[in-house]
């Protein structure tokens, strides 16, 4: 169904800033102000104590735009540029949705609601915040779900997992990603899209039974994640998920099996040059970064965390995980082995 377009454009404010592209200036200048020094906190404050609506409604062309630029902002692994767009896109899609009366209409804003949400969900679970994640996963649960869109609900339901077994519950997240894509399963046929986020399900699935030391299903669900990318990389369309998109995970399943070796294996067989989406490349680093430290070899972990933060300074700047390693490489009895790690500390923020 086509969207409704605007039935008074003149009393709704743009989120163009004139008659260029839409940016992410234009949108920080949007919708209720927080403090700029810390935008993962304000984006938290947000998502807790929201402040009474005052955003104005803007057409669905406008909405789709706005959650195309905070997309590309995560995908270019800008992490804090997402979190400080978020606030303010969120009240626009918000007021835009409670303005419209048409099926097709709410159903289209409720699809925007649910992908910005789960941006959300992402990017939390990035800063290892998981009350915040937990929050974000279950509103865009409600949106998606509200859309009637499969693949939207689908996409939800793995984030919900990724959340369900960070919070110690890997037993019913696995439960409910498989039950995802065995519903997704009729649909494939459909296309490239819905065999793509079925793929992506069939990941998470086998990174989480790798999670709970399950190493049979965990290389069960990935291979028929490799069979379902290989189907995709032979078609018509190229998508997110392809075979590349598979050997990143086959790194983190080993990794948190504990075969470091394998995972250094895994991920020597990837081209990170051939790695399109910064913030994939950036976590290929990270976790290659994990596994040499988990593996006892601080040199080649902090070349990794060196070429993470050469692909996005805010995959080490905000990643937790990542200062536990640092902090860990500062103690190191080698640790004057590796020059400039006390300046790559203080840029990303550890205590030196």
């Amino acid at each position: 169904m086509p969207e409704p377009e605007e039935d008074d454009p003149m009393r709704r404010r743009t989120l163009l800033a004139g008659a260029g592209g839409l940016t992410a200036g234009a949108l920080v200048g949007a919708g209720p102000a927080y403090g700029a020094a810390d935008p993962i906190r304000s984006l938290g404050i947000a998502l807790l104590n929201p402040p009474i609506a005052n955003a104005e409604p803007v057409s669905l062309k406008e909405l789709q735009q706005a959650v195309a630029v905070v997309r590309s902002s995560f995908h270019q692994a800008k992490y804090g540029e997402v979190a400080t767009l978020m606030p303010k896109v969120l009240a626009r899609a918000m007021a835009t949705r409670a303005q419209l009366d048409s099926t097709g209409g709410v159903a289209a804003a409720n699809r925007y609601l649910a992908e910005l949400y789960t941006l959300t969900t992402e990017l939390m679970i990035k800063v290892s915040n998981d009350r915040l994640a937990w929050t974000a996963a279950d509103r865009a649960l409600q949106a998606a779900d509200a859309s009637g869109d499969i693949l939207t609900q689908a996409t939800t339901r793995r984030s919900w997992g990724i959340v369900l077994r960070r919070s110690g519950q890997a037993d019913t997240a696995r439960q409910l990603v498989l039950d995802t894509a065995a519903a997704l399963q009729p649909t494939l046929h459909r296309g490239p899209e819905h065999l793509s986020v079925y793929g992506t399900l069939l990941e998470t699935g086998a990174y989480t039974a790798a999670v709970d030391g399950d190493r049979d299903t965990a290389r069960s669900l990935i291979t028929e994640a490799a069979d379902a990318a290989a189907r995709v990389a032979t078609g018509p369309h190229a998508t997110a998920f392809n075979p590349t998109a598979v050997g990143l995970y086959q790194v983190s399943i080993a990794r948190v099996l504990g075969d470091s070796g394998t995972a250094i294996e895994h991920a020597r067989r990837i081209d990170p040059a051939s790695i399109p989406v910064v913030e994939r490349r950036a976590r290929y680093y990270s976790d290659v970064a994990r596994a040499f430290h988990q593996w006892g070899k601080p040199e080649q972990c902090y070349r990794a965390l060196l070429a993470a933060e050469h692909a996005s300074p805010d995959e080490v700047r905000y990643r937790r995980t990542i200062h536990r390693i640092t902090e860990s490489l500062i103690r190191h009895p080698n640790a004057r082995h590796l020059p400039g790690l006390t300046a790559f500390a203080r840029r990303t923020g550890v205590p030196v």
